[in-house]
């Protein structure tokens, strides 16, 4: 077994294979999909909790970077050379 601190910065690349291209793409999804959904005039089930228009952008944000990421990592996963 080889020396984990060796394969570092192999993993640290990985993660940045996965994290840098999601993060591009929530950016660009957020911004075209709130060009044409205002937040505020989205009815939400319920009367206990209406998220401000802040809030929505936030969840909708990291929503999109997290879905992003999960394909980014199949994506690399997939691209892997079997061994």
């Amino acid at each position: 077994m080889g020396n984990p601190e060796s394969n570092e910065p192999r993993n640290l690349r990985r993660w940045a294979l996965i994290i840098w291209p999601a993060f591009l793409a929530a950016c660009l999804l957020q911004a075209l999909i709130f060009a044409v959904i205002d937040p505020a005039e989205i009815q939400w089930p319920g009367q206990f909790w209406q998220p401000t228009r802040l809030g929505v952008y936030t969840i909708a944000f990291f929503l999109f970077w997290l879905i992003n990421m999960v394909c980014s990592g199949l994506a690399l996963w997939l691209a892997q050379p079997e061994q």
